[in-house]
């Protein structure tokens, strides 16, 4: 695990830099959930995206053969 050498902020340098600092050093401690947050929303689109076509749609409504088991 790496651990910062120093954990006070260097003055001398920028608040912008200091900022992206923090940002970067948040997205390394955050990155399994924004990777799993982003794989989630990925896959919602993926998915409403395949179920708003009609011939999609008919092929996970509708059981080809007819109506022996499912009631739908």
């Amino acid at each position: 695990m790496r651990g910062r050498i120093d954990a006070r902020p260097n003055r001398n340098e920028s608040a912008f830099t200091r900022a992206v600092n923090a940002v970067f050093a948040f997205v390394r401690l955050a990155e399994f959930e924004i990777l799993f947050f982003l794989f989630l929303v990925i896959t919602f689109i993926v998915f409403k995206d395949l179920t708003s076509r009609p011939e999609y749609n008919q092929i996970l409504v509708k059981k080809p053969g007819g109506n022996d088991f499912w009631p739908y």
